[in-house]
């Protein structure tokens, strides 16, 4: 079953990389080094934090992240030790990662942690679309790309997207709290 599933993977992602286009390589390639070390989505995450009707969007992103780092690169990563694609596979990846693990993916985890948080509290529908949509290429980008299989972006949209639902719940049972708290002290 396990052999059946790595072998699926591998046919998957060798056909995402006969879907290469030469000038695309340059533009996913860019987009796909926005994600690194989470950067993008932390930007935009602090810059949320100074405006009061996107502040809490920013807040929960920020939570959804870390928690996300905690659980992939801090645990995951390091226990199961999957090789990139391009070690095992007739692949050449448009971009180098320095981390030779690559189950799950660590940035489309961060892409759906924050994408996720921004969706359930951006007070704008296009901007709850748009960070699902940022989320969904980031994943896209990274097998493009060659550098994760397409089970190590599902995991890695998976755990980001847990990590958002558990952020929310934090907030909610904070909000909670608060309310209780204020009741008492009237």
């Amino acid at each position: 079953m396990l052999e059946a599933l790595l072998n699926l993977d591998a046919s998957l992602l060798l056909a995402i990389q006969d879907l290469r286009l030469d000038w695309l390589d340059p533009v996913v390639a860019f987009y796909t080094q926005l994600g690194n070390a989470g950067l993008m989505w932390i930007v935009l995450s602090l810059s949320m934090l100074c405006w009061r009707p996107t502040r809490r969007a920013g807040a929960l992103a920020l939570t959804a992240m870390v928690l996300g780092l905690l659980v992939t690169n801090v645990t995951i990563k390091p226990l199961v030790e999957r090789t990139r694609p391009w070690l095992d596979l007739p692949i050449l990846p448009l971009v180098v990662e320095n981390d030779p693990h690559s189950f799950p993916s660590g940035h489309t985890c961060a892409a759906f942690a924050a994408g996720v948080a921004w969706a359930k509290t951006l007070p704008w529908r296009w901007g709850r679309i748009g960070a699902v949509l940022l989320a969904v290429l980031m994943g896209l980008s990274r097998l493009y790309v060659g550098v994760h299989y397409p089970t190590d972006v599902l995991a890695g949209a998976l755990i980001g997207t847990l990590c958002a639902w558990v952020a929310l719940k934090l907030d909610g049972y904070r909000t909670d709290r608060l309310k209780e708290n204020r009741k008492g002290a009237k």
